[in-house]
């Protein structure tokens, strides 16, 4: 079970981001040589086994990676293969249902990373993937060339990956049902969405009706007017304006009041803020150091994200 469902909870919960496969191996194989882009190892047991230095560290939720069987080598989750499936270089359900288990016991909640866009990079052969393996079940191959038309970021191909149809009616309610017994099945309390902006909005109401619990999707974009909307079907996105905000102020040397300019444009374009994200580093982009090679900074910017609003 999980333990809350309520989106007003989550706002006073500090999360951990790790991706399961980088993070720690339970077989106690600390070499750090491996291909980094095939898999290194990590899985849920060794997660389970840091719980207490991620809760020492003050941390009460964490935010492992999609959990699903994936197109090798996809370590970081986002390739869908098999829907029905674990990922088996992570563990098998036991190992995650303890893990989930072992975090609540020390109050920690859960959030999965999951995908709705897109499945794994398998062309157009699309017998390779489970259930959703026929032509129909997918838009027209195009790839998204211009990311101010909508309608091609809605139906065309994120890089060139197999780009779902949810106006399709089985498509649909797959996925609804898919998320819903994912969550119940193995007690998580929330769930980060991948590529959002990439799936028309109304499907996004209907998929965290039946997730049921609180939703933080990633809208990749700084413009708030382009990425606030997007609460009206989520309970909350990643506040990527406030992570440009964060690098222009502490990394690249601009005024505060860049920050009192963009707090201003996120009250302006979110009904509520407080269930926004807030973060210096993530996955997908450079991380901050790399950037900009100043501790001092940097313990300055993750000292706002940790306590501002």
């Amino acid at each position: 079970m999980s333990l809350s469902a309520d989106a007003n909870a989550w706002k006073s919960r500090t999360i951990y981001q790790l991706l399961t496969d980088r993070y720690w191996r339970s077989n106690g194989d600390t070499q750090s040589g491996c291909n980094l882009s095939q898999y290194c190892g990590g899985d849920w047991a060794g997660i389970t086994q840091q719980l207490s230095y991620i809760k020492d560290l003050g941390f009460d939720a964490i935010w492992i990676s999609p959990v699903v069987d994936n197109i090798e080598p996809g370590y970081h989750g986002y390739w869908a293969r098999n829907w029905e499936k674990v990922n088996s270089h992570f563990g098998d359900e036991n190992s995650l249902k303890n893990f989930v288990d072992a975090a609540h016991s020390m109050g920690i909640w859960v959030m999965v990373d999951v995908v709705a866009n897109h499945a794994g990079p398998v062309g157009d052969d699309f017998s390779q993937i489970y259930p959703l393996n026929q032509p129909y079940h997918y838009h027209s191959d195009c790839d998204i060339r211009d990311w101010n038309n909508q309608w091609q970021v809605e139906n065309c191909r994120l890089a060139g990956l197999p780009d779902l149809d949810q106006g399709q009616s089985y498509v649909r309610q797959y996925l609804k049902t898919w998320i819903k017994n994912l969550v119940s099945k193995f007690g998580f309390d929330g769930i980060r969405i991948d590529t959002v902006p990439e799936v028309e909005k109304n499907f996004w109401s209907e998929y965290t009706q039946s997730a049921g619990v609180y939703s933080i999707g990633e809208v990749f974009n700084g413009n708030d007017a382009y990425v606030g909307p997007y609460q009206n079907y989520l309970d909350g996105t990643l506040n990527y304006g406030m992570y440009f905000a964060i690098k222009d102020v502490f990394g690249g040397g601009s005024s505060m009041t860049e920050i009192k300019q963009r707090w201003d444009s996120v009250n302006a374009n979110f009904k509520n803020p407080d269930l926004l994200g807030l973060f210096v580093d993530n996955h997908d982009n450079p991380r901050y150091l790399n950037q900009h090679n100043d501790w001092r900074t940097f313990k300055s910017a993750l000292a706002f994200s940790l306590t501002a609003r």
